[in-house]
């Protein structure tokens, strides 16, 4: 587990980047945090590191959007307002995540069950009183 401290939105950015650096296609990135921490500024600096110039902003209501990339296709899914397995099935969830694509969920905690092993685990929280400081961890999480 790696652990990092951001104090600002463009280190979240350049540290979701990074990140992109060292993932390909097929990887599944399981995003958890609060509203409001950060989770899709972290997918900005995913697609920024996949050369993505698309506008990436929260599927909290269309629960997907994608994006093409120089390395892969990029899905971002939002499963906040997710009630059941059965609005995923719909959306095509599981089509996505064995696609070859990329895939990023925020609010995956929510489903963690269905999330595949091999799984990048990324948890975003503020630390201290300044709203800026973000701690955030990520885990690589392997099949045993």
């Amino acid at each position: 587990m790696q652990e990092y401290i951001t104090k600002s939105e463009r280190e979240t950015i350049e540290l979701g980047k990074k990140l992109a650096g060292s993932i390909g296609p097929g990887s599944i990135i399981a995003l958890t945090g609060d509203l409001g921490t950060g989770k899709t500024i972290f997918v900005k600096g995913i697609a920024e590191g996949l050369s993505i110039n698309d506008q990436i902003t929260s599927p909290t209501f269309t629960l997907v959007h994608s994006y093409d990339g120089f390395k892969a296709a990029l899905h971002h899914f939002d499963v906040y307002r997710v009630s059941d397995e059965d609005e995923l099935f719909e959306i095509g969830f599981f089509e996505y995540l064995y696609s070859g694509d990329i895939c990023v969920i925020e609010w995956a905690d929510l489903v963690c069950s269905l999330i595949p092993p091999g799984a990048v685990w990324v948890h975003i929280e503020r630390t201290g009183n300044d709203e800026n400081i973000r701690r955030i961890t990520i885990e690589r999480v392997d099949v045993k």
